[in-house]
């Protein structure tokens, strides 16, 4: 039997309702996929968007430049080294004249997620953080106005300085200011647990999902959540079980001199967090199985079994970002009149 011919018309009309169809399909997929992470604790870092360029290539020179220091050997990049996380994988760091630094350093990256900066927060932003270390006898050990004198001694800094900021008369407001710059920059998105909320469910392993929804259920989102996976609240080291540790350091107390902010620090972000040890403020935890047992017994009364922790290290080591892609500064010299180091005064 023949098989009736289908109108030409009736044809292209099947046509667009099957396109329709597949648009339809792929909408709906496209908010299935967005509604993975919605209501996730966690969020998707966003990328940056630069709109200053020349404001952050003058920060990125003034974050390597080693001549803000009074050893001539210090710089930004030295605690916070962008080839290792943003920190120096050291317990504390060592500042002018080798002395050890009172506190671990905290990761340089995403740290504009931070609702305030430091440990203990004293510093309400990126900019008013940038100019602490440069003053502080144990870290950079210069003070602004030597800092000041040494970018006014070179010409290609008064003239950048001066381009981006149509001034010609330093300040260390400008200094710091062109340092928060460049440090908004250094975001580290799209991790596989960020495309995971984004939909890509292959983008992480079954164990590392187990580890997430272990995090979650065990109560470690509720300090550990949001675009940095922390960085945005106060909280107690040692809720259920008292934190032991040598490090001198009071946390919020030493800014609020308040008893009751005794070892309230600031939440540590868990971005790149594979990348950052030794943890804790006083860097007292090797391995983050270590740090994940002892955050366990301190904050949750929760005594995780080694096949458990196993499961949240795999699940943290997902939060590793694309790390920030950039060219080193070529400096620009010293002059005769510039002032000259002084490494073991």
């Amino acid at each position: 039997m023949k098989t009736p011919s289908v109108p030409k018309q009736t044809s292209q009309t099947i046509r667009n309702l099957i396109n329709i169809s597949v648009v339809v399909v792929a909408v709906v997929g496209a908010a299935c996929a967005a509604a993975q992470g919605k209501d996730e604790p966690i969020q998707p870092i966003v990328p940056v968007k630069i709109t200053n360029p020349a404001k952050v290539e003058l920060g990125k020179k003034l974050f390597f430049d080693p001549r803000l220091s009074k050893s001539g050997f210090i710089s930004c990049n030295s605690c916070h080294n962008l080839s290792m996380g943003g920190s120096d994988n050291l317990p504390t760091s060592i500042g002018d004249r080798w002395q050890q630094g009172p506190i671990n350093s905290p990761t340089v990256l995403n740290s504009s997620l931070n609702f305030v900066q430091f440990w203990d927060g004293r510093a309400k932003d990126l900019q008013e953080q940038a100019g602490g270390p440069i003053a502080n006898p144990k870290e950079m050990a210069f003070s602004h106005d030597l800092a000041l004198e040494v970018l006014n001694s070179i010409p290609q800094y008064r003239a950048e300085f001066e381009k981006v900021y149509g001034n010609k008369e330093l300040d260390i407001q400008l200094v710091t200011d062109a340092i928060a710059e460049f440090e908004k920059t250094l975001k580290t998105p799209n991790s596989r647990f960020d495309q995971w909320l984004k939909g890509s469910k292959k983008a992480i392993t079954a164990e590392e999902l187990k580890g997430y929804e272990l995090f979650k259920n065990s109560g470690c989102v509720s300090c550990h959540n949001g675009e940095a996976v922390g960085g945005n609240s106060y909280q107690k080291m040692g809720v259920f079980e008292p934190y032991k540790t040598n490090n001198p350091a009071l946390g919020r107390a030493e800014v609020s001199k308040q008893d009751a902010d005794r070892f309230n620090f600031k939440v540590p972000t868990l971005r790149n967090v594979e990348l950052t040890y030794p943890y804790f403020h006083d860097g007292a935890a090797k391995t983050l199985e270590e740090a994940v047992d002892i955050m366990g017994r301190l904050q949750l009364a929760k005594k995780f079994t080694p096949e458990e922790t196993a499961s949240i290290v795999a699940f943290l080591k997902t939060l590793t970002g694309e790390q920030p892609k950039l060219q080193l500064p070529i400096l620009p010299p010293s002059q005769n009149n510039t002032p000259q180091p002084k490494p073991f005064d």
